[in-house]
């Protein structure tokens, strides 16, 4: 028996009947995906967020006595926005990396391709559930900081935080979407968050200001994206980026435009998750 459209006219069988964004398909999938971090939220908040506090607390320990400054400002107060965006950064790639591939391994990458989703409403889930938890990581780091002694993360440019905050953390969801299309076990997408986006991360100015390094050191670390976001970041809570910001808006918006549409093309290919 044909199908029925939403307008009430019957369709022959193999046509579809959503022609157009499916919301409610594309919300179900959404909140399942927080739903799940969120069950082992010690795991995948609370826990990321220590983690970045006893780097503040390390660094500022090691690095911060004596009144240095970076930038002019206190270093607790240089490295605190870095240290927020990096934790943010890095549990968006966690998030996207696990569930295209612990479907692979598990056998329920079914559940994925067979509901009424196309392409693009599945990337977007995915996508939107790493910013999410990214988003949720950054607020509780960012609310421990404002309670932290000595440390000044008082908001100067909400803009700045907002769009370097959601695009990089969008640009890293999309980076673990691929990751998680390419993988074949979780060892592989340990490799990437260990040998990629760890190293990145670490060497884009979180910890130090790239104008005190070489010029070749200075040239590399203009090539690395996370550098952008970082630095963008930081001047939403400063005032005073390493680079100019609007050049930074404009490379982390094309970054994702770019990773967006690779990630579309992959899914659409169904490259190593329907064959």
């Amino acid at each position: 028996m044909a199908d029925q459209s939403q307008s009430g006219v019957r369709l022959a069988p193999g046509v579809a009947s959503i022609t157009r964004v499916n919301w409610p398909g594309l919300r179900a999938l959404y909140v399942k995906e927080v739903r799940r971090f969120f069950k082992v939220q010690l795991q995948t908040i609370w826990a990321p967020a220590i983690t970045t506090l006893l780097f503040l607390i390390i660094f500022t320990v090691a690095l911060g006595g004596s009144g240095r400054s970076v930038l002019g400002h206190p270093f607790a107060d240089f490295i605190a926005p870095g240290l927020i965006v990096m934790g943010m950064l890095q549990n968006a790639f966690a998030n996207s990396s696990f569930s295209l591939l612990v479907g692979k391994i598990q056998g329920t990458i079914v559940d994925y391709l067979m509901p009424p989703l196309s392409n693009g409403e599945l990337l977007a889930a995915l996508a939107g559930a790493s910013v999410t938890r990214a988003v949720l990581v950054g607020l509780v780091v960012w609310g421990a900081m404002l309670l932290w002694p000595s440390v000044h993360v008082t908001v100067r440019h909400l803009w700045a935080i907002l769009w370097f905050g959601v695009l990089g953390a969008l640009f890293l969801a999309f980076l673990g979407v691929m990751t998680s299309i390419w993988a074949e076990k979780f060892d592989h997408a340990a490799a990437v968050s260990n040998f990629v986006v760890a190293p990145l991360s670490l060497l884009s100015g979180t910890f130090y200001s790239v104008e005190a390094l070489s010029p070749t050191f200075q040239a590399i670390s203009h090539a690395n994206p996370f550098f952008y976001i970082i630095s963008g970041f930081r001047y939403g809570f400063l005032g005073d980026a390493d680079t100019s910001v609007q050049v930074g808006a404009v490379v982390v918006l094309v970054l994702d435009l770019v990773m967006g549409a690779a990630c579309y093309a992959l899914l659409r290919s169904g490259w190593k998750i329907k064959a």
